[in-house]
């Protein structure tokens, strides 16, 4: 399989499922400014949108969208126990992935993060941090993960909330997330995604 990326951009859910699952796919890095790759290859024959991931089987087809490709890889390696068994769990961990992709990712984070958003959707993006979280950090309080145990529903919302140190989101606000996401950063598989993409952040930066 060959994951398209972006470093710390949501993407990075899916490298952390894959190294909980003991898997290394291969990894394309995509400049999601220029939308290309790294030999030059226009990403938009990839992904229409130009938005990463973009998840490529060992069949060949191309899976777009955290919610169709994390349960996947859960699917691929279910020794790893990253997607409950029962229909019932199964529901609510779609039920959390939907809850950081539309609640948290597109209509908190994505506003923070675009520097052509005004100061007043910003305002109101903050407006919606504060209640969605809200939500959250009552969820958290008495909770190790989303559900029972990790899944890759703690996988995207660990990324996700990571965005916070970028968009002026105090996580400490929220005792119980916090707390979760320091837990969380600990996870062997958590730390070694974060590490390696932001190291190729910090190069891109520089460069």
């Amino acid at each position: 399989m060959n994951l398209y990326f972006a470093p710390l951009a949501c993407s990075m859910a899916s490298r952390i499922a894959f190294y909980e699952a003991g898997a290394q796919p291969q990894f394309t890095q995509v400049d999601t400014k220029s939308k290309t790759l790294g030999d030059g290859t226009d990403y938009l024959t990839v992904n229409p949108l130009g938005q990463v991931p973009v998840l490529r089987t060992d069949e060949g087809t191309l899976l777009t969208e955290n919610g169709a490709i994390l349960p996947f890889i859960a699917d691929c390696f279910p020794q790893a126990e990253l997607a409950p068994s029962s229909r019932t769990e199964r529901a609510r961990m779609q039920q959390w992935l939907s809850f950081v992709g539309t609640e948290l990712h597109k209509a908190v984070f994505s506003p923070l993060l675009d520097p052509r958003a005004s100061e007043e959707v910003k305002t109101y993006a903050h407006h919606k941090a504060k209640v969605r979280l809200d939500v959250l950090q009552k969820h958290l309080a008495a909770r190790e993960f989303l559900l029972d145990h990790f899944t890759v529903a703690d996988a995207y919302l660990f990324v996700v909330l990571n965005w916070g140190q970028f968009s002026g989101i105090d996580l400490a606000q929220w005792p119980a997330i916090h707390a979760y996401y320091q837990r969380l950063a600990q996870r062997p598989a958590v730390a070694r995604a974060l590490s390696e993409e932001m190291g190729i952040y910090q190069q891109a930066k520089r460069a």
